[in-house]
């Protein structure tokens, strides 16, 4: 009997290539994965050898499509996200993408910067501030 084997897919990821690769031998289909020592020694790589590939049986692909087309259904659960109310909204723009940090246009003080020019070291001290990704405007 001559079967072919065939690249089904790639994954970038050698653990969701597993993962499937695991589904498939619950369900009895024969497969197996090449070049995934490659992908999870040097990750670097996998842009060059092209991820991690699926190899299964030519016959095998309506009965995979049907199987993975199952998974793919499955409904995930969302996680609640933060509610709005609660956020930060930015004085310029009226954002809501808004996170506490290092400053980036005032980062050091007068006198942390007087300090650390005497003693000749790097300033110790930072100022912190509320920062829009939007339009980057700074704000406490």
């Amino acid at each position: 009997m001559d079967d072919k084997i065939i690249v089904y897919c790639a994954f970038y990821n050698p653990i969701e290539a597993n993962i499937v690769k695991a589904r498939l031998e619950d369900a009895e289909i024969p497969c197996f994965l090449t070049d995934e020592n490659v992908a999870t020694i040097q990750p670097l790589y996998n842009q060059a050898i092209g991820g991690v590939k699926l190899n299964v049986f030519d016959k095998d692909v309506e009965r995979i499509n049907t199987l993975l087309a199952d998974d793919l259904e499955l409904e995930v659960p969302e996680i609640e996200t933060e509610r709005t109310e609660n956020k930060i909204v930015c004085e310029n723009c009226g954002s809501t993408n808004v996170s506490y940090g290092i400053a980036t246009k005032n980062k050091h003080s007068w006198w942390v910067a007087i300090l650390a020019i005497l003693m000749a070291v790097y300033p110790f001290k930072a100022n912190r501030c509320y920062h829009c990704y939007k339009c980057g405007h700074e704000f406490n």
